[in-house]
């Protein structure tokens, strides 16, 4: 410049005013980064920062790549196998240490697996062959776990499966010191994934004889149900019979074989009516002293007492420990596990196509729970919306002045047992006319529920009609539920007032869960009401505004929002408003980076 020399007082106010004039001429890249960045630091997640870092990367590819030219991968290379090969043989060697520390209380008390083979058989049709494996409760091995929550009643236990078998004996009123011997048949499962369409619990006395079996059911629902199969002389209005059978050595061989009826429903091309028979041998050699081989077989007849289906499950090989297996053999069988399990999907698809096209069955649609069975596991947005109502629910009775008694079991929320809440006025010692049991059938109540804006509504509504929700006393609600008047949003800052305002506008009655029964069926009706009434906000909303617990609020605005959006824009599924989400992070992080990689041209 002319007149400028590097000790010149006017060089940094003449760099300043060039700094300005190129940020004036690119004021609008400038204004775009700095709003979105504050908008990144205020609502984005770290997976926006790092999509938005990655694509930056992506532009400046030429960077990286002279960058990796000054790097060693063969030293990254190396340091990942052994990072991997460490955490590998740290975690045998703990499941070694483990296992060794468990102590058997029973002869049989090793973790088999057992190769066996499933036949479906329905009239003319036959499904294809399936692998189950067996292992003794308490146990499991380096591909086999049980989970205590994959099985009997959805609560916690602190002693494991055993304590959930105690406690469902009791639920049926059998003491459970008769048995005091169990063997569980079930599926393998591997971190996680399961198909596990049946459990057998065979069950035995003192005397280590087969007394019962307790079979549990799991449909694609996600659903479950237990039937108890217990002797004649436990329980008398039982069609029981057992008897002893001479096998091919000639030892004895206790059998069970019983009829019940049908509660549950399993597949969608058999109705809830009929009944099971069920012919099952000790799996177990006499005193339980070693596994001998399954041999079960299950008949579903329909109303009229006529057979239309017939499952079985027979041992095929030989039952091997699962600690005394080589490593290779553990591969070996985790392959084979692996293959019939990936064969499951492909298989029931064929089989279901076929007879519904080919064979023109009816489709029955999944009816409404009875209370005794076990519903299905609550998602993240049910266990949140649990928990508000367990607090709104024990809120509401506390300050009830009528004495009232709530006994609430949660439903699909094994993290949470049954719940007592006592208002401030008492009920006399024989008083039982103010205790009432309140049960929720299915989690989706917790989701429904946020949607009413009056609470005698929504309790009126899934107890009579939706059938989401159970009570012995319903007219005794309106001492808890009482009809209130609309009350004020007093929010402590402005983001949660205008939460509650867009949850207040997007608020509107849910429909009716209406169940047709087979697909011969239609709905009643395509015409729908308009509910012409002015939604506000709920009860349950304001005792939320009022808490304290910051976290809480949080975490239930962020559950009905999304529901309600997911209702208007996504069919009403969450998983589906998440992948819109998560497209659209992925498309403002893609703008962003553009936008910075266009700046960063820009000032270079």
């Amino acid at each position: 410049m002319d007149g400028l020399f590097d000790g010149s007082p006017l060089l940094p106010a003449v760099l300043a005013a060039d700094l300005v004039d190129v940020f004036l001429k690119r004021w609008w890249d400038l204004f775009a980064i700095l709003a979105t960045a504050w908008v990144y630091l205020v609502l984005a997640k770290r997976l926006d920062i790092l999509l938005t870092l990655g694509f930056v990367a992506w532009k400046h590819a030429s960077v990286m790549t002279s960058l990796s030219s000054h790097v060693n991968l063969q030293y990254i290379t190396d340091a990942a196998f052994g990072i991997c090969g460490i955490t590998l043989v740290g975690y045998c060697v703990s499941r070694w240490i483990v296992n060794r520390k468990v102590n058997p209380t029973a002869g049989a008390a090793h973790p088999l697996s057992i190769p066996a083979r499933i036949t479906h058989q329905r009239f003319e049709n036959a499904h294809g062959p399936w692998l189950w494996f067996t292992q003794l409760f308490g146990f499991s091995a380096l591909f086999e776990e049980i989970c205590p929550a994959d099985h009997l009643q959805r609560i916690r236990s602190d002693n494991g499966l055993r304590g959930k078998l105690d406690a469902y004996l009791g639920s049926e009123g059998i003491d459970a010191s008769r048995y005091p011997y169990a063997y569980l048949v079930t599926t393998a499962q591997l971190r996680g994934f399961r198909f596990n369409p049946a459990t057998f619990w065979f069950l035995y006395s003192s005397d280590k004889v087969l007394q019962a079996i307790i079979l549990e059911m799991n449909n694609i629902f996600r659903e479950r149900q237990s039937y108890l199969i217990v002797g004649e002389s436990q329980k008398e209005e039982e069609d029981h019979v057992m008897n002893m059978a001479q096998n091919d050595h000639g030892l004895q061989r206790a059998q069970i074989k019983t009829t019940w009826r049908k509660r549950f429903h399993v597949s969608p091309f058999n109705s809830r009516r009929g009944s099971y028979s069920i012919l099952a041998k000790d799996p177990l050699r006499p005193g339980m002293e070693g596994f001998r081989g399954l041999d079960i077989s299950i008949t579903l007849s329909s109303s009229e007492d006529e057979p239309n289906f017939l499952a079985t499950l027979l041992s095929e090989g030989k039952a091997t420990d699962f600690d005394k297996i080589s490593n290779l053999g553990q591969i070996g069988f985790l392959l084979s596990w692996l293959g019939s399990v990936l064969a499951i999907l492909p298989r029931f698809m064929m089989q279901s196509t076929i007879l519904f096209f080919k064979h023109n069955l009816h489709f029955w649609y999944r009816p409404e729970p009875y209370k005794e069975r076990t519903g299905r596991s609550a998602n993240w947005i049910e266990k949140t919306l649990e928990q508000v109502f367990r607090e709104y629910l024990k809120y509401l009775v506390q300050r009830s002045t009528a004495p009232v008694t709530i006994l609430y079991t949660p439903g699909g929320v094994a993290e949470v047992s049954e719940q007592t809440f006592i208002s401030s006025s008492t009920c006399g010692p024989e008083d039982s006319s103010c205790e009432i049991k309140v049960k929720v059938l299915s989690p989706i109540f917790y989701s429904r529920f946020v949607y009413y804006a009056h609470d005698s509504e929504a309790i009126f509504c899934e107890v009579a009609e939706s059938c989401t929700l159970w009570t012995d006393k319903p007219e005794q609600l309106t001492r808890v539920f009482l009809k209130k008047g609309s009350p004020p949003i007093h929010a402590s800052n402005l983001l949660d007032y205008m939460l509650f305002q867009l949850i207040k506008s997007l608020r509107r009655r849910p429909d009716k869960i209406e169940r047709p029964l087979t697909s011969t069926n239609g709905h009643p009706s395509s015409v729908k009401g308009i509910d012409i009434r002015k939604f506000r906000i709920s009860s349950m909303d304001a005792f939320v505004l009022e808490q304290g617990d910051k976290e809480l609020k949080s975490a239930y605005l962020r559950s009905v929002v999304r529901l309600f959006v997911a209702d208007r824009i996504a069919m009403s599924s969450v998983s589906l408003l998440g992948m819109m989400e998560l497209i659209g992070r992925v498309g403002v992080s893609w703008v962003l980076a553009l936008l910075i990689t266009q700046t960063i041209l820009g000032f270079s």
